[in-house]
């Protein structure tokens, strides 16, 4: 198995794509069977399509937890997989900014610009998630007139993180689509950029092994409470 992510890179984690081989594929639908008759599910190996990590349920004590969102023609039915951890060809991150751009309506293109720039200017990594994302991904129709732009911001230490959240919203103001997403530091964890703008004293922490309640000054610095 190989983890695309580069030397010193954390683990993968929170919204990593995870790539399975066509033996793991028929593991997993085989121990599903309401599953095995979607047709538009059994394209996903043929055409080598990712998941995504997600949280284990208590219930999931081993395998990998993995999520698989269908576009909205297929009623945005959310699939929820476990898969044996030598089935798991590859893992990658998830799309940068610049990959998805041709994939988005013309009308956003602006912000995913002025959003490329914003990373750069404060030495943050842009990934996409959400519709977005899996439209580049598959070439589905995922995004609709009321989809929301997801964006994962990694930030490092340098980083001036109250400025960057200013900054974003002010891009947010002038978009055309809703400008979700999370801020996420050098350990994985995550917080949602609206929640840490908006100035609280305990921020909502996600992960993907657990959600906890930490100071801000203890999700910026990476210290993951126990």
């Amino acid at each position: 198995m190989t983890w695309l992510c580069k030397h010193g890179e954390r683990p993968p984690g929170r919204h990593d794509l995870v790539f399975v081989s066509p033996a793991g594929w028929r593991a997993m639908l085989d121990e599903r069977g309401d599953l095995a008759i979607d047709c538009l599910l059994a394209r996903w190996p043929k055409m080598r399509w990712p998941t995504v990590r997600r949280r284990a349920l208590a219930c999931e004590e081993s395998g990998l937890a993995l999520g698989l969102p269908l576009p909205p023609s297929a009623g945005k039915k959310r699939i929820s997989l476990l898969v044996d951890i030598e089935h798991v060809t590859y893992v990658a991150r998830p799309p940068v900014l610049r990959q998805v751009r041709a994939y988005a309506p013309r009308n956003w293109w602006p912000t995913l610009d002025r959003l490329g720039a914003l990373a750069i200017r404060h030495a943050v990594d842009g990934r996409v998630f959400g519709s977005l994302a899996w439209q580049s991904l598959t070439g589905l129709d995922y995004v609709t007139a009321r989809s929301d732009l997801d964006v994962l911001f990694e930030f490092r230490r340098e980083t001036d993180i109250d400025r960057f959240v200013a900054d974003l919203a002010a891009i947010e103001a002038d978009a055309p689509m809703r400008l979700d997403g999370e801020l996420m530091n050098a350990d994985g964890a995550a917080v949602n950029w609206r929640e840490f703008h908006g100035g609280a004293s305990e921020l909502l922490v996600k992960s993907v092994e657990r959600v906890v309640l930490l100071g801000r000054d203890q999700f910026v610095s990476g210290a993951m409470a126990s």
